[in-house]
């Protein structure tokens, strides 16, 4: 290692350090980030029947088993002691092993997959306090339309990871912390934040990879706010873009900023509300975006199965209508929850439809924090846009533990660092 970069490694540390010894002695407590329709409060836990499931009794669960099945190979790679995350309920990987051993491959019936989750777990209501109604939203996988080469049709860059981003995990230093990370640059003896959205959108960055140019930079924002997309090159030849970073800046939601505008009432606010006001407005739209200061880093991936999504946080791909983002503060990525909502049909012009359906935890977001959230998973393409755009349903919120956790649980259950 060059001493030039030995420095820099020390000063990291050395950062690191005092930026850590800082939440320790300020006894930090995390906190949510509190959205319309979002329940708050302290994680209740209370063992159920699967007759409180609203549906089970003839619910298609072989999309999740196939989901589950993904998550158990993520798992295999883990050690039986590791921790399932969130809150610690859903115990240990070693616990989870039984399950994911018994879980059947192949093609099954839609009651042999009910059967298989009956046989292994037992369902329990999740609340936030009191309250056990929340709120569920979807999100989906965009198409977008960009070029290797910058030319006039292609001009907004989409970034890899920069080189000089720090990004950290807190919770590998105080178990308190867990999925909680920062991000930032060194600068001196300093961690500072790193640039935010408008800073990118003038300057540029020197120290990041440009990965494509679109054709639309409305596109490339829904883009940061899904995730992860699929891009079609100018040879008809598709591939994937999957997360790979955040500049660490808070997200804000341009629908809030929108509202606060007076451009959009509360009720009315929705992907595809928000995408025609940007559209109509193109003097303005840049300066709306930017109000949301979080900015993603992409990867390139191979498209592999079309009929999947790219992978999530936990690892595995995504199962359209199978997979869901939770709060990884509170909930453990590649257990079984089942929610209890309602959904818009593709059709705007037709009712909700109810949604209750078992879904695998296999991804989290910006903003899904609380006990009783959820974003639910509808694939890619203009129907699964359609319904994801527009789905903003109160729900309440179950999950599915192996029989000897959920047997350990005390009839209520609250469990701390959930209050805001």
């Amino acid at each position: 290692m060059s001493s030039a970069a030995a420095r820099n490694a020390a000063q990291i540390r050395l950062v690191l350090f005092i930026f850590l010894a800082l939440l320790i002695a300020a006894g930090t407590v995390w906190y949510f980030r509190q959205l319309p329709g979002t329940a708050v409060g302290p994680l209740r836990l209370t063992p159920v029947s699967y007759s409180d499931l609203p549906g089970w009794s003839d619910n298609d669960a072989r999309g999740a088993l196939a989901a589950f099945r993904r998550s158990c190979a993520v798992l295999s790679k883990s050690s039986a002691t590791s921790a399932m995350g969130g809150a610690g309920y859903a115990g240990t990987v070693g616990d989870w092993q039984g399950a994911c051993s018994a879980a059947p491959s192949g093609s099954v019936t839609a009651a042999a997959a009910r059967n298989f989750f009956e046989a292994w777990f037992a369902p329990v209501a999740i609340g936030a306090g009191s309250d056990a109604q929340g709120l569920f939203t979807g999100y989906y996988e965009p198409e977008l339309h960009a070029s290797r080469t910058k030319t006039d049709a292609y001009r907004t860059p989409i970034y890899g990871l920069p080189d000089d981003l720090v990004s950290v995990d807190l919770g590998l230093f105080k178990s308190a912390l867990h999925g909680e990370r920062i991000a930032g640059r060194v600068e001196g003896h300093r961690l500072v934040p790193y640039a935010t959205r408008a800073d990118i959108d003038a300057n540029g960055l020197a120290h990041a990879p440009v990965l494509l140019y679109a054709d639309d930079s409305i596109a490339v924002f829904f883009l940061h706010i899904q995730g992860s997309g699929r891009v079609r090159l100018p040879d008809g030849s598709y591939l994937r873009l999957a997360f790979a970073g955040v500049n660490g800046r808070a997200y804000t939601p341009i629908g809030r900023t929108l509202i606060a505008q007076g451009a959009l009432d509360r009720q009315s606010v929705s992907l595809q509300t928000i995408r025609a006001w940007l559209l109509a407005h193109p003097d303005q739209a840049r300066g709306v975006m930017e109000s949301d200061g979080s900015f993603v880093f992409f990867q390139e991936t191979p498209l592999g199965d079309p009929a999947l999504g790219s992978p999530g946080s936990e690892g595995a791909e995504l199962t359209p209508e199978a997979s869901v983002a939770v709060d990884p503060h509170l909930h453990a990525l590649g257990a079984p929850y089942f929610v209890a909502a309602t959904s818009p049909d593709q059709d705007s012009a037709k009712p909700d439809s109810t949604l209750d359906r078992l879904l695998i935890a296999q991804d989290t977001g910006g903003a899904i924090k609380g006990p009783v959230r959820g974003d639910v998973f509808w694939g890619f393409g203009p129907s699964a846009e359609a319904i994801a755009g527009r789905m903003k349903s109160p729900g309440r919120l179950f999950v599915l533990l192996p029989k000897r956790l959920a047997s350990a649980l005390a009839p209520y259950k609250d469990y701390p660092g959930a209050t805001q």
